[in-house]
């Protein structure tokens, strides 16, 4: 009985370090790409700012020619456009948040299990 947990045992650790050599050559993200994608969530949020605030003025002037209207309905959604806008603004500010924390949680245990690698391959020498 002792042979199969045996062999199971080694198949573990043969399995743990095939994982660990994967993932010491796996490409890592660089500053660029951090860069990069800072930039497109920037562009993303000033977009959807400026969006609002237009689809709310042309919204407040379609009602304003269709009633006849002081530009009353075009300054109260460009207002209600430029208020949705924002919340949209934080809704990607929030997904952009815990984006970056849970890369942040992968890579701690990622290097909590690669400080762990190297006492386990101690334990079984001696």
């Amino acid at each position: 009985m002792g042979a199969p947990e045996q062999r199971s045992a080694k198949l573990d650790e043969l399995d743990r370090r095939i994982r660990a050599a994967r993932e010491a050559r796996a490409p890592k993200r660089g500053k660029a790409a951090d860069k990069f994608t800072a930039a497109g969530m920037a562009w993303r949020m000033t977009l959807e700012l400026v969006v609002g605030a237009i689809v709310g003025a042309a919204m407040g002037w379609g009602l304003d020619a269709l009633f006849g209207t002081l530009p009353i309905f075009l300054v109260v959604f460009i207002l209600l456009g430029f208020a949705a806008g924002i919340r949209t603004v934080m809704r990607s500010a929030e997904e952009l948040q815990k984006t970056q924390a849970a890369e942040a949680a992968e890579e701690k245990r990622a290097a909590e299990a690669a400080n762990e690698q190297p006492a386990a391959g101690a334990a079984q020498e001696d």
